[in-house]
């Protein structure tokens, strides 16, 4: 049973009691995120977040990891592309250890300057490692291409030049700004009785002030086109992505089915005409990535350099074929995409953690908790036709892609690539 309430200050609270478990996860969730980076501060609100767990007036960065292990316990937070998220999962009896702890980090920390810059250190290893990933970093890419010098289009821990300079007084700033109460997000899912919460919260938080003004948000501007990459490494990695609806879309249910049929399991068109058919790929996939004001339907895999023309030409058709309905979606396949949308979310469903976090999400996007049962049956009521309709929203002839690959590559180029995209776009329009 959802239950929610609010603090004087401002903090919503929202719990679900999960009778038979044993643990509890706590989430606070801040409405405050990469989007709020200044201008040539990139990574700040993901420094922040580091900088957090560094210590307070009253115990240290060893203090508070050493709390958490007594209890325990897992203690962990990340900074996604619209919020700042601190997590704890523990045993019931010791909730009151995270309860405790956030509130002492979120009104007590100091950030000292000798603090931020040993995190500093951290944040630009965390960048070399993503680096030095290709699968991370052909994702990051055509972010970064699809929306050009807007805060979707950064990386949310910045970019290494902008992390360098920034300070402990940055930090300070940042988290006097925008860690309000009004922005403040409480979720538990588990062993946890409301009322008990509430009044750990309002012990822990009660000295918690200030107010930030509404967040005025624009629709990111979607751009198209080619970006490649050459890297000393032995396979083509690409990302192929198209403008999609934000997180809170009326029509959220076919997209996802949609997803489903295009790449989202090992029957899906992509995994078996590109992997089982033609063997051209190990792996490949389609994911919807939805944010507060913007979205986008990502195609993702690699292939041999010599195989990547042919595969991206293949991924781009089945996509078209399927927004134009070329290829017909039947009921049989929608029955099959709605047993793994349905079956996902159950068995997501039995984590504590996946809980609380759809219950701060949730808060945060829709204003109110969305019953499983509501979500099921919006599942279950969607028809062919309404795939049809909802097909009709992705600009099909609008793409961009980042590819990362070997380099002084014969098999492609930049221009070859962006003919072939061009071809896509005129055999769409």
């Amino acid at each position: 049973m959802y239950r929610r309430g609010s603090l004087e200050n401002g903090i919503r609270i929202v719990t679900e009691h999960l009778p038979c478990s044993r643990s509890v996860s706590l989430g606070v969730l801040i409405d405050a995120g990469p989007q709020d980076d200044p201008p040539g501060l990139s990574g700040l609100a993901h420094l922040s977040e580091h900088a957090l767990f560094q210590g307070t007036s009253g115990r240290s960065a060893f203090e508070i990891a050493r709390l958490m292990d007594v209890a325990g316990g897992q203690m962990g937070a990340f900074t996604a592309r619209d919020y700042t998220c601190f997590y704890a999962n523990v045993l019931g009896e010791y909730l009151t250890y995270a309860t405790e702890l956030f509130g002492d980090m979120l009104l007590n920390s100091a950030f000292p300057d000798e603090n931020v810059d040993r995190e500093k250190q951290a944040v630009l290893r965390e960048i070399g490692i993503t680096s030095d990933t290709p699968t991370e970093r052909v994702h990051q890419q055509l972010k970064q291409f699809m929306w050009p010098g807007q805060s979707l289009g950064q990386a949310v821990h910045g970019i290494s030049e902008d992390v360098e300079r920034l300070t402990g007084d940055d930090v300070r700033a940042f988290v006097r700004r925008h860690y309000t109460p009004d922005r403040i997000i409480i979720a538990a899912a588990g062993n946890v009785e409301h009322d008990s919460l509430v009044e750990q919260i309002r012990d822990g938080f009660w000295r918690l002030s200030g107010s930030h003004p509404s967040r005025r948000t624009k629709r990111s501007r979607f751009h198209a086109g080619v970006t490649l990459d050459e890297s000393p490494v032995s396979q083509a990695y690409f990302a192929i992505g198209l403008e999609a609806p934000e997180y809170c879309a009326v029509d959220r249910y076919p997209l996802f089915l949609l997803n489903s049929v295009l790449g989202g399991g090992l029957s899906s068109r992509l995994f078996r005409k590109l992997r089982e058919e033609r063997g051209l790929v190990y792996g490949i996939s389609s994911e919807l990535h939805a944010y507060r004001d913007a979205g986008a339907w990502v195609i993702e895999g690699s292939a041999a350099p010599e195989h990547l023309t042919a595969v991206v030409a293949l991924a781009i058709l089945e996509l078209q074929q399927l927004a134009t309905f070329e290829t017909p979606i039947d009921e049989e396949e929608l029955w099959t995409a709605k047993m793994q949308v349905r079956g996902q979310h159950l068995l997501s469903a039995d984590s504590a953690h996946t809980r609380m976090s759809r219950l701060a999400t949730q808060e945060l996007y829709f204003g109110r908790q969305i019953p499983e049962s509501e979500i099921l049956a919006a599942i279950e009521a969607v028809t062919v036709d309404d795939l049809k309709q909802t097909c009709r929203l992705p600009a099909v002839d609008q793409l961009a892609l980042s590819v990362i690959g070997p380099e002084a590559s014969e098999c492609y180029s930049q221009e070859s690539l962006e003919e072939l995209l061009g071809e896509f776009t005129l055999r769409a329009a």
